[in-house]
């Protein structure tokens, strides 16, 4: 989920970030369609499939257009925790069904925070959204375009971006260290770590620095030089690739499944006890409702295991049908080898009284003597 303010270049940062034209940029008839004089901020998700070096990756984007554009801004992250919060229950609701082997993680697993590049300090927008949405989502908080601070702005930028975090009692996504790691890991996470709040330039054009030589680089030119998207003494955008693509990937989805989800799971199911005793009509519409949902479910078992009883049966009707063919095929060899014994024997009997016939019909030779 990308959320800010219009104009600090969040659709050109994803691009970047994927090396791909994956978000709608201002050019393009689509976002051309979303600046109309709507008065609410917009939730718009775009999917997109991703190879790199064999390896496979959907790519979901969620774009939060309308954001802080409005002279009254103070319920301007209601919809997008609404578009969190119902991710979550949608999620909820696939795993209290009995068949749970196709769960569909539609869940927001990283929600990257663009901070206009003012120099001064949070503004009461940034303060309100991070404090709300910093407990329901991996909250990473970037300066946009900070190509137009120097690099002493931009540190002064952070310590109080970091000031007003810990003031307001921000919770914001930092990587976890763990015991196992190695020290060149450990190193790097804590490199990472000392980049937030990433200081970022996003840019899909090429040019070729130094001039001459062949080689092309992403960046911004200026009438002063050229800014390096991929260089990171120019800015933080390599870390920031780093950590969400390549190193931290899997630990922001576990840190949402076993943080953040697992809290408002606990809440929600917290939420249907002790409202009996102060909201009887809401009781007995949350009875209904429970009701219904174990019917439902009892239902989805029984299919379950009707489909399961049909199968064993038809598996078991299967197995007889073989037994009792392959018990007509063993007596049936049974019955030809008693036959083909049956026939050995009538002749060997045959032989044998032809040969005694034959013995008795036969003169006996008498040996003559001397004097015989």
């Amino acid at each position: 989920m990308i959320v800010g303010e219009s104009g600090l270049g969040k659709s050109t940062l994803i691009n970047t970030l994927f090396n791909a034209p994956i978000a709608p940029t201002r050019d393009t008839p689509r976002e051309a369609a979303n600046t109309d004089a709507s008065k609410a901020v917009e939730i718009n998700s775009f999917t997109a499939d991703l190879e790199e070096n064999g390896v496979r990756l959907r790519l979901t984007v969620i774009d939060t257009p309308g954001f802080g554009d409005f002279i009254n801004n103070t319920e301007a992250h209601k919809p997008i925790l609404k578009s969190i919060e119902e991710r979550y229950e949608q999620y909820l609701e696939q795993e209290s069904r009995v068949g749970r082997k196709n769960i569909a993680d539609n869940r927001v697993h990283a929600c990257i925070y663009f901070i206009a590049p003012t120099g001064h300090s949070l503004k009461q927008l940034d303060v309100a959204f991070m404090k709300e949405l910093g407990t329901k989502v991996n909250l990473i908080p970037v300066i946009a375009k900070s190509d137009i601070l120097t690099e002493n702005e931009v540190a002064e930028f952070k310590e109080r971006i970091l000031a007003d975090i810990k003031a307001n009692n921000i919770q914001i996504y930092y990587p976890s260290v763990h015991e196992n790691d190695d020290p060149e890991t450990v190193q790097e996470i804590k490199s990472i770590i000392s980049r937030i709040p990433f200081a970022v330039v996003g840019s899909m054009q090429t040019f070729e620095n130094p001039a001459g030589s062949g080689v092309h680089v992403r960046g911004r030119k200026y009438p002063w030089g050229l800014i390096e998207v991929d260089n990171e003494s120019h800015c933080d955008f390599v870390k920031l690739r780093q950590m969400l693509i390549r190193s931290h990937m899997e630990e922001l989805k576990e840190h949402t499944t076993d943080v953040l989800y697992e809290n408002h799971r606990n809440l929600k199911l917290g939420e249907g006890f002790g409202t009996a005793s102060t909201n009887p009509a809401k009781f007995e519409e949350e009875k209904r409702a429970h009701v219904t949902k174990m019917a439902k479910m009892e239902a989805e078992m029984k299919a379950v295991f009707q489909q399961k009883v049909a199968e064993k049966e038809r598996k078991l009707k299967q197995s007889e049908e073989e037994l009792y063919s392959r018990h007509r095929e063993m007596k049936q060899q049974l019955e030809q080898q008693r036959l083909d014994l049956e026939e050995r024997k009538k002749r060997l009997l045959g032989g044998a009284a032809a040969a005694a016939r034959n013995l008795a019909g036969t003169p006996t030779q008498q040996k003559k003597g001397l004097f015989k």
